[in-house]
């Protein structure tokens, strides 16, 4: 297989998994309900939601929010450029991959803060949300960020290792990283000297 062929399989393959997982939960569960996966303490399914920053941090309300969009947008420009060269320069597959995982965790989560104000509606208590619904709960690049696995590997009584809920476009983002690590000799190539 091509390496073009790998890095598109890879993105569409990764951004099929997060959005189908994603509307799944949303659609499934109510926010803040929570079941433990084959009965384990330490892996969760907890369903939540954020502005789109890590740990659900926010800065600037609206335009903070529209702002990391927008910032989001002009960075998968680069990812996409990046990938292209490495792709043209036939970088080893490995690189391509993490790449390209990256790639699909930048667009997995800028789908949810484009389109998802503008496609569910936010139920109360215990209904769960409704796709293509007649009352949305927000506008375009305002939608939030659907997280859902929990893995809290340790629970003290002030204390839990491992608190983040995170979702699939964040942990393709985590993977491609690390294959960077692994990948680096060939992702960054020292240039030999004349």
């Amino acid at each position: 297989m091509s390496k073009k062929n790998i890095a598109i399989l890879t993105v569409i393959l990764a951004i099929l998994i997060d959005q189908i997982s994603k509307i799944y939960i949303k659609t499934h569960f109510y926010l803040g309900e929570e079941i433990k996966v084959l009965g384990m303490d330490w892996f969760r399914i907890h369903f939540t939601e954020n502005n789109g920053m890590a740990w659900g941090f926010e800065f600037g309300g609206k335009a903070g929010k529209l702002f990391l969009t927008l910032f989001r947008l002009v960075a998968v420009s680069g990812i996409v450029y990046w990938l292209a060269q490495t792709v043209k320069n036939k970088i080893h597959n490995g690189v391509v991959i993490a790449i390209s995982l990256i790639l699909a965790g930048a667009i997995g989560n800028i789908i949810d803060s484009v389109f998802y104000g503008v496609i569910f509606n936010t139920p109360g208590g215990r209904e769960v949300a409704t796709l293509f619904s007649d009352e949305p709960y927000g506008k375009f690049f305002f939608g939030k960020v659907v997280d859902m696995l929990y893995f809290p590997i340790y629970q003290g009584e002030s204390f839990t290792f491992f608190n983040a809920i995170f979702n699939g476009a964040d942990s393709w983002i985590s993977i491609g990283v690390a294959l960077l690590f692994i990948f680096h000799k060939q992702a960054f190539p020292k240039k030999q000297e004349a």
